[in-house]
């Protein structure tokens, strides 16, 4: 099974540092956020990662390759603990370029040759996980009891009109329908999906087949979505774990000050923080 990084937007929401820094490279403590994905697919058991770009993303092809410099650096000063820092992800990349930014769905089409007769993970960096149980394997978990697609969800207890949310079976697997921004008070459920899917080989024909109607504007993958879903063929796998949403500036601070409260290093310069500029004890 293969690992899709959907990596090839602006990132508008945090200029100017990403008129020129991918926002994937943004660092949550010491790490980019695209490390989070890449070893949760590792851990899952994912050995070929795609990562869709863009012409302006070269960085993260050079940050997922060897830095030979460095690396003779740290060799003559016999510095493991830095070599092991700056070493490579164990797993197999490759890249493809969306050329036109024209949605989500059209920057999956790019992809669907290299995955062609087999499920795939499908990422959105906005969204980490952390937990003892990678998000990608309890996709897979679902997939292999079911044959299904699968959406990652949440339980969202207010207000759900910013999501898409999930009708689910009574079974608490399948899925029964899809509401993307429902309105309030007209919600089938409070489970929401976030940005983590296992989709089959069957998915990708719906999307081509949505993108042959397709005619104006950017295209999705609601319409495939829908398609399997009408066929009984998606299921949902809420999730185990903490959820890090770094989409916007706000969500993305918060994942800053989690990380730093459970690392025993930084953790007391943030109390001295709430305690100095907050006033809190």
């Amino acid at each position: 099974m293969k690992g899709i990084i959907v990596a090839a937007g602006y990132g508008t929401r945090f200029l100017p540092v990403t008129k020129t820094v991918p926002k994937e490279l943004l660092p949550v403590g010491t790490r980019p956020s695209i490390s989070y994905i890449v070893d949760e697919f590792i851990a899952s058991g994912i050995e070929d990662i795609v990562i869709i770009s863009s012409r302006r993303k070269k960085a993260l092809e050079d940050w997922l390759d060897r830095e030979m410099e460095l690396e003779e650096l740290f060799r003559r000063e016999g510095r493991q603990d830095k070599l092991a820092l700056i070493a490579p992800p164990k797993a197999r990349f490759s890249f493809v370029r969306q050329t036109e930014m024209r949605g989500t769905g059209h920057a999956l089409l790019q992809v669907a040759p290299l995955v062609a007769g087999e499920a795939c993970v499908v990422a959105y960096p906005d969204d980490l996980h952390v937990g003892p149980r990678p998000l990608a394997r309890q996709l897979m978990d679902v997939y292999e009891a079911t044959g299904k697609c699968v959406l990652a969800t949440i339980l969202e207890p207010g207000d759900v009109s910013r999501y898409g949310v999930v009708d689910p079976g009574a079974d608490g697997v399948s899925v029964r329908g899809f509401i993307e921004k429902p309105a309030l008070g007209k919600e089938p459920s409070h489970e929401v999906s976030i940005g983590r899917y296992l989709y089959t080989p069957e998915f990708f024909g719906y999307l081509a087949e949505g993108w042959a109607r397709h005619e104006k504007g950017e295209y999705f993958h609601t319409y495939a979505l829908d398609r399997m879903i009408a066929a009984g063929k998606v299921a949902f796998r809420r999730t185990e774990g903490e959820r890090l949403d770094t989409g916007e500036p706000g969500g993305y601070l918060d994942a800053i000050l989690r990380n730093a409260a459970a690392d025993p290093s930084l953790r007391p310069i943030l109390e001295a923080f709430a305690r100095r500029e907050l006033g809190l004890k």
